[in-house]
């Protein structure tokens, strides 16, 4: 049997070091559009050591990501065909600001194992912890095509209802043409990003962006316009990948202010029609 959910889930937890530094966390704010106007002090904030900030999603590449454990999907439990995985969402959860240097201990488990009928969905959870305590929780579900139907539970919906109404603010950001060259260089080397010949293979007429540089780039618009450009009042921000944009083409982000702490997002391609690129987007703030 391809997964055995209670020898996954019961599988002991794979312990990994993490390192970062001020260049680590520029070059993923760049990989992310940031420094444009290069001269605008909100964009310093990401770009100039001096006055450096740390956007919350850098959790989900510190130290390389989980590309140095395999996707940790190395565990006893799951023998599955990585060609029908993919990131189905992503959701962290901050314990306090991440620092701009710093060294973790991060422990990878696989948390669920839920039956969907015709797919199995796992939840990867990784924990991040210093000699100062944990710093976050980062949940990234993995959607695999075919191996449901094993008898598990169905686990919790995860859709949120969109608001019926126009939303509080909208905006646009341009994808540059480099954009997934630049981001891949934060750890993720899945050649679908940057190879026009193994995206073909893939079923893209052209390499696509990463899904969690599309999720960094939704944070760092809201973080920016409705956060008064304070990463620090992040709590959690989770979301699910409804599909994929281009490099070259314009992610539409739109937010709801829902009730007091938490702003709703959606991010679609423009240029196809607001095709869908992320929903079920949540920002839990102070």
């Amino acid at each position: 049997m391809p997964i055995d959910a209670a020898r996954a889930t019961a599988a002991e937890p794979k312990v990994s070091r993490l390192s970062w530094n001020h260049k680590d966390v520029q070059l993923y704010h760049l990989g992310l559009g940031a420094g444009t106007p290069a001269t605008d002090p909100g964009e310093l904030r990401y770009t100039l050591e001096s006055r450096l900030h740390v956007l919350p999603s850098f959790a989900t590449v510190a130290g390389g990501g989980l590309a140095g454990d395999g996707g940790g999907l190395d565990v006893p439990g799951i023998q599955v065909d990585l060609a029908a995985v993919l990131h189905g969402g992503q959701r962290i959860e901050l314990h306090r600001p991440i620092p701009t240097r710093g060294e973790a201990a991060r422990t990878t488990r696989i948390a669920a194992v839920h039956d969907k009928g015709k797919a199995a969905i796992l939840v990867l959870r990784s924990e991040a912890a210093d000699d100062d305590g944990p710093l976050w929780t980062s949940d990234s579900q993995i959607f695999i095509r075919g191996e449901g139907g094993f008898g598990g539970e169905r686990g919790p919906s995860q859709r949120v209802p969109q608001p019926e109404r126009e939303p509080d603010r909208v905006v646009e950001r341009v994808i540059r043409e480099d954009q997934a060259l630049l981001y891949r260089l934060s750890g993720d080397w899945n050649p679908l990003h940057a190879d026009p010949e193994f995206a073909k293979l893939a079923g893209f007429d052209r390499p696509i962006l990463h899904g969690l540089c599309s999720y960094g780039m939704a944070l760092k618009a809201a973080v920016d316009t409705e956060l008064d450009g304070d990463v620090a009042r992040v709590r959690a921000y989770g979301t699910r990948f409804a599909g994929v944009v281009f490099p070259g083409e314009t992610l539409r982000i739109r937010m709801w202010r829902l009730d007091e702490g938490r702003l709703q997002l959606t991010a679609t391609a423009v240029e196809r029609d607001d095709a869908p690129v992320l929903a079920d987007t949540v920002v839990e703030h102070s």
